[in-house]
């Protein structure tokens, strides 16, 4: 973990009173939670779209590709997140050239690994297929999908990047305008090319495509509003720093680790929820729809707390990390718990949005319970995961997160597998949560000293 030596000067700039602490991180909670909602809800609409045609292969389809794209776009989410922290501690410092400087290089990663990832689509695609369990159908349907989205990858990174950098300077309203640009269009092209030309999982893998260049056309004409080619251009000859470069990838190398060991984790029960029957997969799908959607709903109060933890942190105010912790810990759970709760308490009706295949939403319902534990687990540890961030610890979150997965999923899950249990692959679910908390709760006091 960085040096936390709390004698850095305070920036009277970015230095929040006591009084108007609260405020500002709900507002900012808030305005995460709505731009987080642009990627669940695009995967909600594939689903909501898909699983009220007759055949269910496109809804188990898309499931399959939706693993691969996880692997590929969510093991490059260092590049929001290592971007948020790094902006919010240079704002905390009051360093407007690091500000541009961090997006500038950033932004050149993410347009490297996404043509790279272009690049290199047919041996993903069939190396992610051989390794995922499905009916010849089902497989079909989801590499049609895959055909189609994966040319949105140089817009998705590049929208973690820009996502990350409006969080670190607290530009609420802006995340807020690419959140409603890009499920407003995922919408409107997903009833183009399902409903009306009937392309079914191709017309979803070609919506979500396209509503990503949207969103990614719309905030870079926000950066222009603010001079930002002139500001980007100013700092080119700082951006060959090669110690700034290597802190850079050495931080986002331990982001990286974290998050493919979370996408390894969740592929794997998709996996063997797929091994375990088609309306097993299908059910399961739509119960990690809504763990994806309430994560992302959690996540609004930690990428909040990432923002002010870097800000603090920056300025070496430990006083407001301290209740920082406390006020984002207590949300997040509440917010978690109630998430589960609805959805366990009123399963019919909420499932019944998603499909109407009932034979599907009577396993739905066999299983919901697990969302409770899950969820009110979870909501400390993504947390906990905004506060490291902001911190910029990565190795506290790599170790965290490798750990947990090692011991707390994988060992249960190989076993659900091996006797066909889908409540033991649940609770694996359920142990990759506690350990995460756990192991990130351990690490909390030092990070006070």
């Amino acid at each position: 973990m960085p040096d936390s030596g709390s004698s850095a000067p305070k920036s009277p700039a970015t230095a929040t009173h006591a009084s108007a602490f609260l405020p500002s991180f709900l507002k900012l909670a808030v305005a995460n939670i709505i731009s987080n909602l642009m990627v669940p809800l695009a995967a909600l609409v594939d689903t909501a779209f898909l699983g009220h045609l007759d055949d269910i292969s496109h809804l188990g389809g898309v499931a399959l590709a939706t693993v691969i794209f996880n692997v590929a776009y969510w093991s490059f989410g260092f590049l929001r997140m290592g971007t948020t922290g790094t902006t919010a501690q240079a704002r905390g410092r009051g360093d407007a050239a690091e500000l541009w400087l961090i997006l500038l290089r950033n932004g050149a990663i993410a347009l490297g690994f996404g043509v790279v990832i272009l690049l290199l689509q047919v041996p993903i695609r069939d190396v992610g297929f051989a390794l995922l369990s499905a009916e010849p159908d089902v497989r079909a349907a989801g590499m049609a999908f895959y055909n189609a989205r994966i040319w949105d990858a140089p817009a998705v990174l590049m929208n973690l990047v820009l996502m990350g950098w409006f969080l670190g300077r607290e530009k609420g309203r802006r995340v807020i305008v690419l959140s409603m640009v890009g499920n407003g269009s995922n919408v409107v092209f997903n009833t183009i090319f399902i409903n009306l030309l009937g392309w079914a999982s191709t017309g979803a893998g070609l919506g979500t495509a396209l509503s990503q260049y949207v969103t990614l056309a719309v905030g870079l004409s926000l950066l222009v509003r603010e001079g930002g080619l002139q500001k980007l251009w100013a700092v080119v000859p700082q951006g060959r720093n090669l110690q700034a470069i290597k802190g850079l990838f050495l931080l986002n190398r331990d982001i990286l680790v974290r998050t493919f060991a979370l996408v390894l984790c969740f592929a794997l029960f998709t996996n063997f929820s797929s091994a375990l029957g088609t309306e097993t997969l299908a059910a399961n799908t739509l119960l990690l729809q809504v763990v994806t959607l309430s994560a992302y709903f959690i996540d609004g109060i930690a990428f909040a707390t990432e923002s002010f933890a870097g800000r603090y942190y920056g300025s070496g105010d430990r006083t407001h990390l301290r209740r920082l912790l406390s006020i984002g810990g207590s949300t997040s759970v509440v917010l978690g718990l109630t998430f589960a709760l609805t959805f366990v308490l009123f399963p019919a009706p909420l499932f019944g949005l998603l499909t109407g295949h009932q034979d599907v939403i009577a396993i739905v319902k066999t299983y919901v319970g697990w969302l409770i534990p899950v969820l009110g687990l979870g909501a400390i540890a993504y947390m906990l995961d905004g506060y490291f961030l902001g911190l910029t610890a990565g190795p506290v979150l790599r170790n965290a997160t490798v750990l947990a997965a090692g011991v707390g999923f994988l060992p249960l899950a190989f076993l659900a597998q091996s006797v066909g249990s889908v409540h033991l692959l649940w609770l694996a679910l359920v142990g990759l949560m506690a350990a995460r908390a756990l192991t990130l709760l351990w690490a909390v006091p030092k990070s006070l000293t």
